[in-house]
């Protein structure tokens, strides 16, 4: 009996996960005739991270569903915004997303972050146990099946990286109350509390602090506050976007 064979058409935003091949519309794929259709696309180079509806000749199927000989699959990417249930939005990067894990916690989300590589295997436990959606550029850890919740991050700009990250998720953003370097929730300090941690200068030009309440870092609105500000002004603008209509169902 021989092998089934199905057509699989990834749509252009999952291009950059499959070969060259598979970008230009329905392709010919041999299947095993047992194994679910998540698995088949996830063979072919996309993350399920990535992956939205899966569509069999125009109609929405599971992941779980095994295709049958002649399907035609229209593979489509996650919607967005993006909601992730299961537990409250928080996320977890790996260490070549420091500059992106500083700005989302500049923003107020709860933001881990791994400044020394510990490991996929770790990563992707550490996502599971916390209950946090990892965001990493390495598509090979997020094909990791122990992964609780991840997504791709495609630019390699920071910039870019965070607008993509917001416009997806749509996390709640509170700026002004996480510690950039430890993730810690800050508190109003007077002056007095934080003047150890203060330089001569810094003491005698600031009057108004913050401090983190877990590694005790002093906050101020120092030379780079601008920069900071222009930030926040930017996310927040983008937050209140209207989020655009849903687009119509697209058709195989």
């Amino acid at each position: 009996m021989s092998a089934p064979e199905i057509h699989v058409e990834f749509a252009p935003e999952l291009a950059l996960f499959v070969a060259h091949g598979r970008r230009g519309g329905p392709t010919p794929v041999t299947t095993d005739g047992a194994s679910s259709l998540g698995h088949v696309v996830e063979s072919l180079g996309a993350p399920l991270t990535e992956v939205g509806a899966l569509r069999v000749d125009g109609r929405e199927v599971p992941r779980s569903y095994v295709p049958s000989a002649g399907d035609t699959v229209a593979v489509l990417p996650v919607a967005r915004p993006q909601h992730i249930p299961g537990a409250p939005l928080r996320f977890l990067l790996d260490v070549h997303l420091g500059t992106l894990a500083r700005r989302l916690r500049l923003l107020g989300v709860d933001t881990a972050y791994e400044s020394t590589d510990i490991g996929d295997p770790a990563l992707a436990t550490r996502s599971a146990t916390e209950k946090r959606v990892l965001l990493s550029r390495d598509r090979g850890l997020l094909h990791r099946r122990e992964l609780w919740a991840g997504a791709f991050v495609y630019s390699t700009r920071p910039e870019d990286q965070l607008r993509d990250v917001l416009d997806r998720f749509r996390p709640d953003l509170r700026p002004w109350t996480r510690c950039t370097a430890c993730n810690g929730l800050l508190k109003d300090a007077t002056k007095e509390e934080v003047a150890d941690r203060l330089e001569g200068g810094t003491e005698r030009s600031y009057d108004v602090f913050a401090q983190c309440q877990e590694c005790g870092r002093a906050y101020w609105k120092g030379a780079h506050h601008e920069q900071l500000e222009a930030i926040v002004a930017n996310a927040l603008a983008e937050a209140n976007r209207p989020t655009p209509p849903a687009a119509p169902p697209r058709r195989s």
